[in-house]
């Protein structure tokens, strides 16, 4: 019965327009303090533990990096090195920006940054090509969505965080998956530029192009070579590396490409904070409601159910992929992890599902709710930067999100795309 009052609660407070973080905090600092007369200095102490973890510093350090990579025309620079080779297909600028995204993916860790940094020069470059504004607009939003698969994902860390698994293991899980979600948006962008006619055809690859390009995109390139080589070869631990690339993605662009100088950096700066603590405010509220539901007894109480149930992982795994759809509608991605993690993970286990396997398909999963209306922050992020209405968006991502479907499917089918490389 508290459980149910208190989602109830949250829904009303969401609803009401309050913020996820402080709708959080005040449902579960309210029943510590009045169905368990918790003193308020442990709530403190309880809500501080949940951020007070050497893994979470990575989270500003790579949304600062990602943040100052998305100045300048670094998007455009990669796009035209990519196209340069591609233009032989039909629809080469857009596959151009499919594999571009990669790149930014590999960055900032992030859906929403890698949208911001791919759009604008996104924008202006395919509906010159032919794009209608529209595709334009669904395919950047859906591309950004790799940013939370390939690592540094923002995603892993926050569930190795939570869930207490190795960050390094859960990066190395996100490859495979995050390149065959980049083949399936790569050919769907092919098939859908075959059909309507989009783009401009070269009869083959321009590599004078590509060799004039190349050593002006280079630095920028070595990016995603630092973080994930460096992460993949054990020398530095995802925080270590946060801070090189942080420190790296400000010598790029203020003495190598010269697209910011001190004052736009103080500026970036500033947005990071922003963003790191709107996060680490959702995760403080998310700590207070886990020791609350810890204190009902919700997950063991579930994991028991489950274990006597003898749930197999089928049902399990089709149950938990309609219910995040679902949730996605209404919860963005940090939501969905840091309040869904401590309760789905033990459940996965009971049913011998791996646990990072397990983490690769809940990030799928948040990826698409960055797609799903009416919530999915893409959409509005797209929305904004081409001034078309959302519906018109939603029409484009249409096709795209059968795509992301198909993959979801997939990576829930083969546990080794997950997990080969470890």
């Amino acid at each position: 019965m508290t459980v149910a009052i208190a989602v109830i609660a949250l829904l009303a407070l969401i609803a009401a327009g309050i913020h996820v973080a402080i709708a959080l905090g005040i449902i579960a600092a309210g029943l510590m303090l009045i169905s368990f007369n918790i003193p308020p200095i442990l709530i403190a102490q309880t809500a501080w533990g949940s951020i007070d973890s050497y893994a979470l510093v990575a989270i500003p350090f790579f949304i600062f990096s990602g943040n100052l990579m998305s100045r300048g025309n670094l998007a455009l620079v990669i796009m035209n090195l990519v196209a340069s080779v591609v233009r032989c297909f039909k629809g080469g600028v857009a596959l151009a920006l499919a594999i571009s995204s990669m790149f930014f993916a590999a960055v900032n860790g992030s859906s929403v940054a890698c949208a911001v940094a791919l759009g604008p020069a996104a924008v202006r470059l395919l509906p010159a090509e032919g794009y209608s504004p529209r595709f334009s607009a669904a395919l950047i939003a859906v591309c950004g969505t790799l940013g939370l698969m390939i690592p540094p994902s923002l995603s892993f860390i926050l569930i190795g965080s939570i869930v207490g698994m190795p960050i390094p293991d859960l990066f190395i899980a996100g490859i495979i998956p995050g390149l065959l979600e980049l083949t399936l948006l790569a050919t769907g962008t092919v098939v859908l530029s075959r059909r309507y006619g989009f783009g401009i055809q070269q009869d083959k690859p321009d590599w004078k192009a590509f060799r004039k390009a190349l050593p002006s995109a280079s630095g920028a390139l070595l990016m995603p070579v630092l973080i994930i080589g460096t992460i993949y070869a054990g020398l530095f631990t995802p925080t270590e590396v946060s801070a090189l690339a942080a420190i790296y993605a400000a010598v790029l662009v203020l003495l190598v490409y010269r697209t910011a100088n001190l004052f736009a950096i103080w500026q970036t700066l500033q947005e990071s904070v922003k963003q790191t603590v709107m996060i680490y405010g959702i995760l403080l509220g998310s700590g207070l409601l886990t020791a609350m539901l810890t204190r009902l007894g919700l997950a063991a109480e579930l994991t028991r159910f489950v274990a006597e149930a003898n749930v197999s992982p089928f049902v399990f795994l089709l149950t938990v992929n309609i219910l995040l759809i679902i949730v996605g509608m209404f919860l963005d991605g940090v939501s969905m992890i840091v309040l869904l993690s401590p309760i789905l993970f033990p459940l996965a286990t009971a049913v011998d599902i791996n646990p990072v396997h397990f983490a690769v398909i809940l990030t799928a999963l948040v990826e698409i709710a960055t797609l799903t209306p009416p919530v999915g922050l893409n959409l509005f992020v797209m929305s904004k930067i081409t001034k078309l209405p959302v519906h018109e968006i939603i029409q484009g991502v249409l096709p795209f999100y059968g795509i992301r479907l198909v993959g979801l499917v997939l990576i829930n089918a083969v546990p080794q795309l997950s997990l080969a490389l470890l």
